[in-house]
């Protein structure tokens, strides 16, 4: 029976024990929570062929059969509706489970009622309404291939649930646009998105960074600092190249993600944490487990759902779009015409393994707009490497981009000596742009 949208929230919770029905019908009734309740599968069922519920709170163990069979048997049937699973204190593998199949989120028993709110909070926000106004995001994947139709419906399905995803791809290939991408589509949307390349952190700062600390916890702690996994405090936390992490600091995430809760260095208490985690590599982390590099449970906990972000090589033909979409930003930064691709240049592109990705191509266009003359970019601009294959994209991308920068940093300084630093001189001796040389200063970090 359809509700009108003015009323009420509307949630079924499904436990055998009277105890804890009662519990959260009365939590959920000081919410303003209308509240529905059944002991077993068949009056769930029941109750949801009769009546419409915005949220399904559900025990694992049940008489007629366990929680997963509900949230796939609403999955199904009633796919607009958030399932969140209660299950037994520690027992990680059945909350994995209930998130593969389709559940929201989980919450351990005792129920921690602090943490029962904020998860109802959460997916109450998954209604239509709030869902069409988040994912006016604007961040968005270019692309018309069917890889890249299979991303954005992988991300729009994943942006509905509160499970940890592991984002895989290449270098280049943007794991955190799709980060960000899931993150704002989701319930989440209006809360802080916060990346962190775990392997820009020193080791010795890592806890502190990830978990923050008491003022006098240690020499330099002059006052208390937040750490990272507050700063998403009821958003999201992006684990970039998470592979990186070294062993005893995995430990540590380990348990925060499994408690929800840190403790910051110096600190008595542990404090509570509502954070979604996200993370991506471009490394093998099965095989760096097989190896001992990684553990096992952390990487069984971060990889509930995965997600492939796939290379520029497995959709050549979005590379038209990409290079228009680029040469429009690059040429509206430096304030000049837009050049165009010679039908020689646009072939070179398309037989090119681009091992840095989407990354490479925007490097590659943004140094062909300088070298360029007459608005017209010829093969000799793009500067690409001869007889590159995918197979190269390791040393490629790493020995390339150095070199090339290091070079145009070398003829930008002639330039700049040879003019006595008259930035708009050396723009004409380099047959580039006042504002195309500006770009390429702060670019390259030339003072």
């Amino acid at each position: 029976m359809a509700r009108n949208k003015q009323q009420a929230p509307h949630a079924l919770v499904v436990d055998d024990e009277p105890d804890i029905r009662e519990l959260l019908e009365i939590t959920l009734s000081r919410m303003d929570i209308d509240t529905r309740s059944a002991a077993n599968l068949a009056e769930a069922r029941a109750l949801l062929a009769e009546e419409d519920f915005d949220v399904c709170l559900t025990d694992m163990k049940l008489p007629d059969g366990n929680g997963i069979e509900l949230v796939r048997f609403i999955q199904q049937a009633y796919a607009h509706i958030p399932v969140a699973m209660i299950t037994a204190h520690g027992n990680m593998e059945s909350a994995i489970e209930a998130l593969k199949a389709g559940a929201f989120d989980f919450v351990s028993k005792p129920v921690d009622l602090n943490v029962l709110r904020a998860l109802i909070s959460t997916a109450l926000k998954l209604s239509t309404e709030s869902q069409e106004t988040q994912r006016a995001s604007p961040q968005r994947l270019l692309g018309s291939s069917a890889a890249m139709a299979r991303t954005r419906r992988t991300i729009e399905k994943l942006a509905r649930s509160q499970a940890p995803v592991f984002i895989h791809g290449e270098s280049g290939t943007g794991k955190e646009l799709v980060a960000r991408l899931i993150h704002d589509s989701g319930p989440r949307a209006k809360n802080a998105f916060v990346p962190v390349n775990c392997g820009a952190i020193p080791t010795e700062l890592m806890e502190s960074e990830f978990f923050g600390h008491r003022k006098g916890s240690f020499s330099g702690a002059s006052e208390d600092k937040a750490g990272l996994f507050q700063a998403a405090d009821g958003g999201t936390l992006f684990l970039d190249e998470v592979a990186d992490l070294p062993l005893h600091m995995q430990v540590k995430l380990l348990r925060a993600i499994q408690e929800k809760a840190v403790r910051p260095v110096g600190a008595q208490q542990e404090v509570r944490v509502d954070v979604r985690i996200l993370s991506a590599t471009h490394k093998d982390l099965a095989t760096m487990v097989g190896a001992g590099e990684f553990r096992q449970d952390l990487f069984y906990r971060i990889n509930v759902i995965g997600v492939e972000v796939p290379s520029l090589r497995e959709r050549v033909e979005d590379l038209p779009e990409l290079v228009d979409h680029f040469l429009d930003r690059i040429a509206t930064d430096w304030g000049v015409e837009k050049p165009v691709l010679s039908a020689a240049a646009s072939a070179a592109l398309a037989a090119y393994p681009f091992p840095g990705n989407v990354r490479e191509l925007e490097n590659i266009l943004e140094r062909a707009m300088t070298l360029c003359e007459d608005d017209t970019i010829e093969p000799a601009d793009l500067q690409l490497p001869e007889n590159a294959t995918a197979g190269d994209a390791a040393s490629a991308a790493a020995q390339l981009e150095p070199y090339l920068d290091q070079k145009e940093r070398e003829a930008i300084l002639r330039a700049l000596e040879q003019t006595r630093y008259n930035k708009t001189a050396a723009a004409k001796l380099l047959g580039i742009t006042f504002r195309a040389l500006r770009y390429r200063l702060k670019k390259l970090g030339i003072e």
